[in-house]
């Protein structure tokens, strides 16, 4: 479960870049009562999504040189620079060199051995988002990738993450966490591209899951106000009822209401 007691390789951060951010603040305003505020005029247009005063994302505009609209996830380092040539070394890329911002934390932005963009923070005065797992908040993050293994290998050697076979009706799924936080801690997972019946083009990515009360009417919500349904409204036993979208600009997400541990 993805908590705000962030340790090394663990999401910290989220952000979106779209192509419209006014458009963006309107859905997610409108589908999970997010509020924008911006981070001040030399932040380049950057703001923070909050719910209830409290920061749960960030999102600023991107222009068509920046790729198409995406959510960035962005996990915790202690060292971006470390990390980053962590990533070279095992055949990732460095998209964006780690930066000083603002003395809130260094950040950077990286692409794994099969090309899917993610974040780093190095948090600095500001340690992460201040929200997670609570409904309207980051829940759980997951890699689509063509390659299970490769993408284990990678991650283990430049964020120290650990995986996980749990099965589940239908097969096994490989989870994800931290080194440093055991099991318990566990935060995502990767699943086969392959099996992804929402992605014609075959690309890999990271898909940010945020809680949820009621998965059906945020759904329809989504739907109203131009979002993409990608995957419909699914109740997996033990685990809760998910479904895949995109926001009016093509920015992949899900949303999930979670069912309780038993026991």
């Amino acid at each position: 479960m993805l908590t705000t007691r962030f340790v090394d390789g663990a999401p910290n951060w989220i952000d979106i870049g779209t192509p419209d951010i006014d458009g963006a603040v309107s859905f997610y305003g409108g589908l999970f009562g997010w509020q924008f505020q911006s981070a001040g005029p030399d932040a380049g247009g950057y703001g923070f999504f909050q719910l209830g005063g409290r920061t749960v994302a960030g999102g600023m505009q991107s222009g068509p040189e920046q790729g198409p609209s995406a959510w960035t996830v962005y996990f915790q380092s202690a060292d971006a620079q470390a990390t980053s040539k962590a990533a070279e070394q095992a055949h990732g890329s460095v998209l964006f060199q780690p930066m000083d911002v603002m003395g809130e934390g260094h950040m950077a932005v990286l692409a794994d051995q099969a090309g899917v963009p993610f974040g780093l923070w190095q948090p600095g005065r500001t340690k992460g988002v201040d929200v997670a797992s609570e409904p309207g908040s980051l829940c759980w993050v997951e890699l689509h990738t063509p390659d299970i293994a490769a993408a284990a290998a990678f991650y283990n050697k430049v964020l120290r993450l650990e995986t996980s076979a749990v099965p589940f009706p239908g097969g096994t799924y490989t989870c994800v966490n931290p080194a440093d936080g055991g099991e318990d801690a566990m935060f995502g997972g990767i699943v086969p591209l392959a099996d992804d019946p929402s992605e014609a083009q075959g690309s890999p990515y990271w898909l940010p899951y945020f809680e949820v009360e009621d998965t059906d009417a945020v759904v329809e919500k989504a739907q109203r106000l131009g979002g993409q349904v990608r995957v419909p409204a699914t109740t997996m036993e033990g685990v809760g009822r998910m479904a895949r979208l995109s926001d009016p600009y093509g920015a992949r997400f899900a949303v999930i209401r979670s069912e309780a541990p038993q026991g």
